[in-house]
């Protein structure tokens, strides 16, 4: 992903995400903070994104807001959004990016992945090889709540 990039995001998270809005400084800042973490998938366009970075285990982030920066001392890698439009479902490309996070989140010593899904994507996200970790805290469950009712928190070792 290109800085040229972001008006393409925002319109297709807007498309993909409606329930879920995150104003333009977000991925834009993601992608400031760890470009190498920040993809598109393109056809003859820009069909969808990922968005991922550094993160603390069990800490997401509350939806729709700037990070600041890194935490010193990453303990996993976080996939902040993917969004596809419905031209580019089905093509494998789900997988294909967790294979490439995972080979980022190797290359980087983080351990695992983790993400929080929503949109009712938990049976997708677990047929990649997530899973709920034990032991939910209650500061992880208030930030799971600005994700709405169907949200929950995923990992998946490296």
């Amino acid at each position: 992903m290109l800085a040229a990039d972001l008006p393409a995001v925002e319109r297709i998270g807007e498309i993909v995400h409606p329930a879920y809005p995150e104003a333009a400084a977000v991925p834009a800042e993601r992608l400031s903070l760890f470009p190498a973490g920040c993809f598109i998938a393109e056809g003859p366009e820009i069909l969808g994104y990922a968005v991922s970075h550094p993160g603390i285990l069990g800490v997401p982030p509350v939806l729709d807001s700037l990070l600041g920066g890194l935490p010193a001392v990453a303990d996993c890698l976080y996939l902040h959004d993917v969004a596809l439009l419905p031209a580019a479902r089905g093509r494998g490309l789900g997988r294909m990016l967790v294979d490439r996070l995972l080979g980022l989140a190797a290359a980087r010593s983080l351990p695992c992945l983790a993400l929080v899904a929503v949109n009712r994507s938990v049976p997708y996200w677990t047929r990649l090889g997530f899973q709920p970790p034990e032991g939910a805290s209650d500061r992880l469950r208030a930030k799971l709540a600005s994700y709405g009712g169907d949200a929950a928190y995923l990992v998946r070792p490296v």
